[in-house]
C-alpha cells in the first residue's frame, strides 16, 4: 500500500479509514472499489479552497455535499499545508470513498514546452456520467501511452475528436483568408463528451476576455489546420498540445490564444476557489 495515498469510507454519521493493498494510485484504488461514479480535483490555499467543488459533488448521486465538505475539511488536515488531489467515489449501491494524496505539480517545462498526444478509438459508455467502471475498460490504453512517453490519449467517434481519457480537448483552426478573426476562436466538443469542470471554466475565461468560444468537435481530416490545441482537468489545469498522432500542431510551440488562456485560469482559479 501506498503510505502517501489514504482512502475512507464515509457513513451517515461517521468515516472509516480503509487500509487499501496495491494502493498504489487513485485509479488502482478505484479499480479495486465497486463501480459506480466519482469525480477528481485538486485543493488550492493549503488544501482549503477547490475550484468547482459544487459542481464535482453533484457528479455523487443524492450524496449529502454539506456533511461531505465537512469530512473533506476533516480529512485533509494531514496534508497541509502543501496541496493534495482528491477522489470523492460513490458505488451504484450507494457507499461513498474519499481518497487523497499529495499533489504532484506537472513541471513547468510541460507548460512552457507542450505535450504529444495520440488518438484512440476506445469509448465511454455514457459519455455525460463520470463512471468508475471506465478506468478499468481504459487500463490497456493508459499502459500503452505511459509506454510511448504520450502524455494523453483523445477519443474519436466517427471521425471527430471529441475528449481526452481524462480531459477535454480544445482546438484553434488556422485562420482562413476569409477570416476576420486572428484566431477565429477556440472549439471545443459539445456532444458525447463528459463536460468537465475545467472545460467549464475555461470557456467563462475565454468568455471574459473577448474569445469566441465555437462548439465543434474536430475531424481528423482537420488536424493539419490545426494551430493550437490544449487540453484541460481539474488536477492539471491548461495543458498544451504540441503534437497529435504524427500532426504537428501550429509551429510545434505554444500558441498565443493558449498562453493568454492559461494566465487568466491561473488569476481566476486563485480568486474563484471555493472554501470547502
Amino acid at each position: 500500500m501506498n503510505p502517501m495515498i489514504r482512502t475512507w469510507k464515509i457513513y451517515k454519521k461517521d468515516i472509516e479509514e480503509v487500509p487499501i493493498a496495491d494502493g498504489a494510485s487513485l485509479d488502482a484504488i478505484t479499480r479495486l472499489l465497486p463501480d459506480g461514479y466519482y469525480s477528481t480535483f485538486r485543493t488550492y490555499a493549503e488544501c482549503t479552497r477547490v475550484i468547482g467543488l459544487s459542481a464535482h459533488l453533484r457528479r455523487l448521486p443524492e450524496v449529502d455535499a454539506p456533511f461531505l465538505r465537512r469530512l473533506l475539511t476533516q480529512l485533509l488536515e494531514p496534508f497541509r499545508p502543501q496541496e493534495a488531489r482528491v477522489r470523492v467515489m460513490m458505488t451504484f449501491s450507494g457507499e461513498v470513498y474519499v481518497s487523497a494524496e499529495p499533489l504532484k505539480v506537472l513541471p513547468r517545462e510541460i507548460y512552457k514546452k507542450g505535450v504529444r498526444v495520440e488518438t484512440t478509438s476506445i469509448q465511454r459508455v455514457d459519455p455525460r456520467t463520470k463512471s468508475t467502471a471506465f478506468i478499468g475498460q481504459s487500463e490497456e490504453e493508459r499502459a500503452h501511452i505511459a509506454q510511448k512517453g504520450i502524455f494523453e490519449a483523445l477519443l474519436v467517434k466517427n471521425g471527430r475528436i471529441l475528449e481526452g481519457m481524462t480531459s477535454n480537448f480544445f482546438y484553434i483552426l488556422r485562420p482562413s483568408e476569409s477570416s476576420r478573426s486572428a484566431h477565429g476562436g477556440i472549439c471545443t466538443a459539445h456532444r458525447d463528451i463528459l463536460p468537465g469542470v475545467t472545460r467549464r471554466t475555461v470557456i467563462r475565461v475565454a468568455r471574459e476576455r473577448g474569445i469566441e468560444v465555437k462548439y465543434k468537435s474536430l475531424k481528423l481530416d482537420k488536424l493539419p489546420a490545426v494551430n493550437e490545441a490544449f487540453i484541460t482537468s481539474s488536477s492539471r489545469g491548461i495543458v498544451p498540445v504540441v503534437q497529435i498522432d504524427n500532426v504537428v500542431v501550429g509551429e510545434c510551440r505554444i500558441g498565443d490564444v493558449t498562453k493568454q488562456l492559461s494566465e487568466a485560469y491561473e488569476s481566476y482559479v486563485i480568486q474563484k476557489a471555493e472554501r470547502i
